[in-house]
């Protein structure tokens, strides 16, 4: 145990004396990527308390290089455990299973808020996420808007964990600690790295179009800057729609290869992304994976903004690209439809931008190509 572990475990008092601790949340990615530095951080504050972290099971294989008082339950929430029958068969069992003697919910939705009744009918202590809703809606709404930041998602979990008890300092360093993943993980996709050479990773798709770069403008970005000597792109998607678009780039682009559709897993592609230079990704769940890893993304977004709390882990303000709107943000996930029609959030950002962006974590000129500082904003 490190000096910082050291001070931290002596400064948590764990007045309860709680033994195992259950953590609840079920999605999205994001969410659940955003709850590893908190999660990781607990466990080393409390070294003798067991933790056990329920999700989905799709989910199970980014908590890489867990802490040994934690482990990840991966549930089958659509078939095993579905409706109030089956959240009642998981109750019985991981109390079984775990004897937990308190449980944190950090995710409020209608299937934990049962679970936590089942818990509280036991007088098991549980402690609840407050998101922030109304902070939220004032943020986000047409008129009046209150454009103000709000605290982080990150912050809100650490204030669930203290509210049971047990305040949490942050000593998380990354996935791979300080390091990086091992070269030999990877592959199966790449090469290792040459020297000299440069890698960048672009995840140019979200789940709603309100966080969605034009492709046909991004292409012009991954057009650019697969030109570059020395620079190998890695396209990250893996939708329906996204894998034909993604392929597509990666034949007509030099020195492109798309990982889309081929399921290496978390362990293999966060290995790689650990290797980035830098990463583009829009406010999504890849954003907050390569945080996880310790590589700068450059973040654009449209319709939502840093503001709800939602930045990925110690990214920098500079690295992020927005337009200036009065508009923005109009909704919290990106999932209302433009009132305007247009989406100008979005289109309005000059490929440039990025590629000034990108070209600045590679020590590559970009003389004679530096956008209008007037069209985003960091």
């Amino acid at each position: 145990m490190n000096l910082l572990q050291s001070s931290v475990t002596a400064s948590g008092n764990n007045p309860r004396g709680l033994k195992s601790v259950l953590v609840a949340r079920f999605s999205a990615l994001g969410d659940v990527a955003m709850s590893v530095p908190v999660v990781y951080s607990a466990c080393r504050c409390y070294p003798d308390v067991k933790f056990t972290f329920m999700t989905r099971k799709s989910m199970t294989s980014i908590f890489i290089n867990p802490p040994s008082n934690l482990e990840v339950v991966g549930l089958d929430l659509d078939k095993e455990y579905r409706g109030i029958a089956g959240l009642h068969k998981l109750y019985k069992r991981l109390r079984a299973d775990y004897a937990f003697d308190a449980v944190i919910d950090l995710h409020d939705v209608l299937r934990t808020k049962v679970f936590r009744t089942f818990c509280r009918m036991a007088s098991v202590p549980v402690s609840v996420i407050n998101k922030g809703r109304k902070g939220k809606r004032a943020l986000t709404r047409r008129y009046n808007k209150v454009l103000l930041p709000l605290i982080s998602t990150r912050a809100r979990y650490r204030q669930a964990f203290h509210r049971i008890g047990l305040p949490v300092e942050s000593c998380f360093a990354g996935l791979f600690g300080t390091g990086r993943g091992d070269e030999k993980a990877f592959a199966v996709i790449s090469p290792p790295k040459a020297a000299g050479e440069s890698w960048i990773g672009i995840a140019p798709f979200a789940k709603h179009s309100g966080k969605i770069y034009p492709p046909a403008m991004m292409e012009q970005v991954i057009a650019k800057l697969s030109r570059l000597e020395g620079v190998k792109i890695f396209l990250f998607g893996g939708g329906a729609d996204e894998t034909p678009v993604l392929e597509s780039w990666a034949e007509r682009f030099p020195n492109t290869v798309s990982l889309a559709g081929k399921r290496y897993g978390f362990p293999v592609e966060l290995s790689l992304v650990s290797w980035l230079e830098v990463m583009v990704s829009m406010d999504s769940a890849n954003m907050h994976l390569a945080s996880l890893v310790g590589t700068p993304v450059v973040s654009v977004w449209g319709a939502t903004h840093p503001y709800c709390g939602f930045k990925g882990w110690r990214q920098r303000e500079e690295d992020t690209v927005q337009l200036p709107m009065t508009c923005r943000p109009c909704s919290v996930f990106g999932n209302k439809p433009c009132f305007r029609g247009d989406y100008h959030c979005l289109r309005g950002i000059a490929p440039t931008v990025i590629i000034d962006r990108v070209m600045k974590h590679l020590n590559v000129s970009t003389a004679g190509e530096s956008p209008d500082s007037g069209t985003a904003q960091s």
